[in-house]
């Protein structure tokens, strides 16, 4: 089993406790969090955001940067004083919020696991050239396996470090081929020809939107990571997971700039592989290929463990049978993909609702921040809260106006 008992314990006990450094869950939460955010979604988006904004994307991917710390950061430490999952405090502000903030996640994390299913297919088709169906069979058995040996926990962490690191690998040396003007992107990162609210919002909810936020919190709750006096550690894994995406972000948006720069055309059929195959030749489509599976099976593996997460508290049965729920989960979303495909709209809707879990999970945990019944004696530090109620604002109007701007498409 992954998750081991809730503890319950009181401020003075929290105050107490001083948990050991373990820097190898301090990485595998934050490779859980990075490797969920980094999934075939990501690779589309950072290529097409670069093809239209050019050396100024840099800008873009700054500020996103620096408001996802800010999300990340509060979440996870709230999670850690509270000793609670996001569901459960939910439920403690106002009662009831904690159930449908899970039914919001459960939906949107089992829709987006069937694209990232397909994906991991498309990333096997490239490397062997088996089927798409295939290849999202495979990969299938092989996350489900992840959660069948005796220590699941421990084999989700490495299995998700390893992934991060080959990604990151091959994608800085994709980046070194194209030799993309390094000099402007620095320049246009503060100084912008352009900028882009959208392109913001959306790789903002692309990283820590929906259950991503959660995932590395849980995670060092479930490995008994939590009380103030583990905030240091907890601060630290959570900015890491951010730095660990920004620096694959980083190495794709140089890729492509280094492609565009030069004018080479980029297939808009499928943008990340054309910019593979355009900077390294067949050998780079094979690179995309493992990139793409190493992305689209960890945001599997994320995705599945984490939406289950926010259910397992509200029963025991449930909290014992945990990785089994995984497993079901991930069967589910593999049939979803063989037997239907990827439902368009439904993604579509999904993934607006998506963009408004952000700004209602966050909102609750910084009230939760300032009630004694939830975080004992934690004073939660104010930049921290003004730095929260900004992300709140912000991708509350835009996940608003997207979720009103996709609605119509679902009718025609």
């Amino acid at each position: 089993m992954i998750l081991e008992p809730i503890k319950k314990s009181t401020p003075q006990q929290k105050l107490s406790a001083a948990p050991k450094v373990n820097w190898t869950l301090m990485l595998g939460a934050a490779f859980l969090m990075a490797t969920s955010a980094i999934g075939p979604g990501f690779l589309t988006q950072t290529t097409v955001f670069t093809q239209n904004l050019a050396a100024s994307f840099g800008f873009v991917i700054l500020i996103s940067i620096i408001l996802d710390i800010f999300a990340q950061t509060n979440v996870w430490r709230i999670i850690a004083v509270s000793e609670k999952r996001g569901q459960e405090i939910a439920n403690m502000v106002f009662p009831g919020l904690g159930y449908v903030l899970a039914i919001l996640i459960v939906i949107g994390g089992l829709a987006f696991n069937i694209g990232n299913i397909a994906g991991a297919g498309l990333g096997l088709n490239a490397i062997t050239g088996i089927s798409p169906t295939a290849g999202a069979a495979i990969s299938a058995v092989i996350a489900v396996l992840i959660f069948v040996v005796k220590e699941a926990g421990k084999a989700m962490d490495r299995f998700t470090q390893i992934a991060g690191f080959v990604m990151i690998g091959l994608m800085l040396y994709v980046a070194a081929t194209t030799s993309p003007p390094v000099g402007e992107a620095v320049v246009k990162s503060f100084a912008p020809d352009k900028i882009d609210i959208i392109a913001i919002v959306t790789l903002v909810g692309g990283t820590v939107g929906g259950y991503i936020t959660f995932a590395g919190g849980h995670r060092l709750l479930d490995a008994g990571v939590k009380g103030i006096d583990s905030l240091p550690q907890v601060t630290k894994s959570s900015v890491t997971g951010i730095l660990i995406t920004s620096v694959m972000r980083i190495a794709l948006f140089l890729a492509v700039l280094g492609v565009v720069s030069k004018g080479l055309q980029i297939d808009p059929a499928n943008p990340p592989a054309s910019v593979f195959q355009l900077a390294a030749g067949n050998v780079g489509y094979k690179i995309f290929g493992i990139v793409m599976w190493s992305a689209a099976i960890t945001s599997v593996v994320g995705a599945a463990y984490t939406s289950v997460s926010f259910i397992q508290t509200f029963s025991e049965k449930l909290n014992k049978n945990s990785n089994w729920i995984i497993i079901g989960f991930i069967i589910i979303s593999t049939l979803s993909f063989v037997l239907i495909g990827k439902p368009v709209k439904v993604l579509l809707l999904v993934g607006a609702i998506n963009g408004l879990i952000l700004p209602i999970a966050l909102g609750t945990l910084l009230v939760a921040a300032y009630k004694k019944s939830i975080v004992g004696e934690y004073k939660h530090p104010l930049w921290l809260t003004i730095s929260g109620v900004l992300v709140v604002i912000v991708m509350a109007l835009m996940g608003g106006y997207t979720l009103m701007d996709q609605l119509p498409q679902l009718f025609k």
